[in-house]
Formats: C-alpha cells, structure tokens, sequence
C-alpha cells in the first residue's frame, strides 16, 4: 500500500508541489500521478512540467516515505504543447535503470491523448551530505 499524497515522499509544499495526487507506485519501477492546472492562472510556464516529471521520479525511486532527492540531469526534453488553465495532467514515469543512488528515469505528460512533454532524467535519492 502506498499513499496517493504526494507530500508523504517530497519535501515540496504549495506552490513548489507540481503532482495533486500518486495513482499508481511500483518502487523502483515506476509512478503516476494527476497534476491539475488551475483554472484560475492565466499561464502556465511549460517547464513545471519538467519539474513535475521529476517530482514524480523522486516517488517512484523513493524507498520509503520522506526520503530526499535531487534532479541530477536533464538529458533530453521535448515539450510538445503548453498546458491549458483547467488541465486535467496525467503525468507517469518509468525508471530505467539504477546505479546506486542515482536512477536513469523516462517521463511523460498528458492531457487526455494528446502529448505534451517528454524527458529523460537523471534523479539522485538519499540524504544529501552537508
């Protein structure tokens, strides 16, 4: 059993916390989650869907809950339509492989059928030394 709060695994909070809700968590595989766009903005900048995608690989890669991470690298994006005020997001990743701490992860954000961001990320999981 897994939480469907996002909060439970990421140390964001409003308005840095970019996923409304986990749907699906296989650790160390894979997550899926809805993002809902406010109906009230009048733009959303097209890279927070980057970051939502990252947020989400910060789940799936997490071992347990409150688990810290980082965005490593971006190695290749592409962001085929902007979000709309009102979107409905489907955002899922896969992880790809693991080396350590650090987790090769493929995302993708959808409105409905329609494509609007894809990435390849490179997240880091675990205490951050200071």
């Amino acid at each position: 059993m897994f939480s469907t709060d996002p909060a439970a695994y990421l140390p964001h909070r409003y308005p840095f916390l970019f996923l409304d809700r986990i749907v699906c968590r296989e650790q160390g595989c894979k997550a899926e989650a809805v993002a809902l766009v406010s109906a009230g903005v009048s733009f959303f900048p097209p890279m927070i869907l980057l970051e939502a995608m990252a947020q989400l690989a910060g789940v799936a890669a997490a071992e347990r809950e409150g688990e810290g991470g980082f965005l490593a690298a971006v190695e290749h994006a592409e962001i085929t339509a902007p979000p709309q005020p009102g979107d409905r997001l489907q955002v899922s990743v896969s992880i790809i492989k693991s080396f350590g701490r650090l987790h090769l992860v493929e995302g993708v954000v959808r409105r409905g059928d329609t494509l609007l961001a894809t990435a390849k990320l490179t997240l880091g999981v675990g205490e951050i030394a200071a």
